[in-house]
């Protein structure tokens, strides 16, 4: 078998998580979860945060997904974000990426004018852009387009996504 080291020299790799990757966070709540969704070439990986925190690992890892579209995802540099936020963290399996969301998730942006105010709204789906005037309630549920930070990022983890 094929070995491949994780340090050399003294440096460390960074963990690479594919589409599938669930991952188990600890907080000062309990144990969080997301899972890396999509990834795409020139930006972070898209991640769902799982529902939680819990106080121990649930028996049956594929019961924290409720399979419902507005769970909530962002675009997060996982493995920067954790090693910055010093959390223990592991990879604890893999989840096939139900039917209806292998398809790469729309992101809306918003567009302002030289006021702060909101012109048009984009809309992004890893490849292309389109744009509207006007939010309807579906494109209200999308994620924003932008990198989640850190800080941000620990707050969605430790109020359970919701």
């Amino acid at each position: 078998p094929r070995w491949k080291p994780t340090a050399f020299e003294g440096i460390v790799e960074m963990e690479e998580y594919k589409p599938g990757d669930i991952v188990e966070i600890e907080t000062d709540d309990g144990l969080a979860y997301v899972q890396v969704t999509h990834a795409h070439p020139s930006y972070p990986p898209v991640v769902k945060f799982l529902n939680g925190p819990y106080q121990k690992r649930p028996d049956n890892v594929a019961s924290l997904f409720s399979g419902k579209e507005e769970e909530s995802i962002a675009m997060v540099p996982l493995a920067g974000v954790l090693k910055k936020l010093n959390l223990p963290h592991s990879k604890i399996g893999e989840a096939e990426i139900p039917y209806g969301e292998r398809k790469f998730p729309m992101f809306r942006m918003p567009v302002r004018g030289k006021q702060g105010e909101i012109i048009y709204w984009w809309f992004w789906d890893g490849q292309g852009l389109s744009y509207s005037s006007e939010l309807d309630e579906a494109q209200k549920k999308m994620p924003l387009r932008e990198v989640m930070a850190s800080d941000r990022f620990l707050q969605k983890i430790c109020e359970g996504a919701r």
